[in-house]
């Protein structure tokens, strides 16, 4: 079987991913150009540790490949996200589709090529699947949705399309980053093989 991701590759992630959560929770700014600038966060940190593993971790042949792959388009998604602050809630809702169903799609990819073979492959494949859904949720908001409703202190609020999608973006970074600290510790508490022991005759 081939060499798990180390343990603190998911922990890396999932710090990245917490942090961004905790941020949008605490916000009462749920506007677009929010959204890009933690999701340009996100993607450059998140996209660099991906790319760091492939390249310095020991991944060979398909792994590297497919996670360096990874690494890079979130990092440049990213990036985009940080060079265009003020691009409006259609550029952040086509950005973050684009990234979800491309990088979801690579990582469930891997897992599932590598069932059976890779101790990390059921942690790709979790994570895969949940970046793919998060491409669904967020392109079945209606660009123009605008919902009024009273809060508990009786005060009228909107519930807006930006404030959904950036929501969303918070949910799946909560999400994604208890996930990754459970797998993260899970892979360090794991037992490791013992060295052959040799019989003498």
């Amino acid at each position: 079987m081939e060499a798990a991701t180390p343990w603190y590759v998911p922990l890396a992630r999932a710090v990245v991913a917490l942090a961004l959560a905790v941020v949008i929770t605490f916000s009462a700014d749920h506007s677009a150009p929010l959204g890009l600038l933690t999701f340009g966060l996100y993607g450059v940190a998140a996209g660099a540790v991906l790319a760091a593993s492939a390249l310095r971790l020991g991944a060979t042949g398909v792994v590297r490949t497919v996670t360096f792959a990874q690494g890079i388009l979130t990092v440049l998604a990213g990036i985009v996200a940080l060079a265009l602050p003020a691009a409006g809630l259609p550029f952040f809702v086509f950005l973050v589709t684009a990234f979800a169903a491309i990088t979801g799609f690579l990582e469930l990819y891997l897992g599932l090529r590598s069932r059976g073979k890779n101790g990390s492959s059921r942690d790709w494949v979790f994570v895969g699947a949940l970046t793919a859904l998060l491409a669904i949720a967020v392109l079945l908001v209606p660009p123009g949705y605008a919902q009024e409703f009273s809060g508990p202190d009786g005060v009228q609020r909107v519930l807006t399309a930006s404030v959904v999608v950036v929501g969303a973006l918070g949910a799946y970074w909560a999400i994604l980053g208890v996930y990754l600290v459970i797998a993260g510790l899970s892979l360090r508490w794991a037992p490791r093989p013992g060295p052959a022991v040799e019989s003498g005759e």
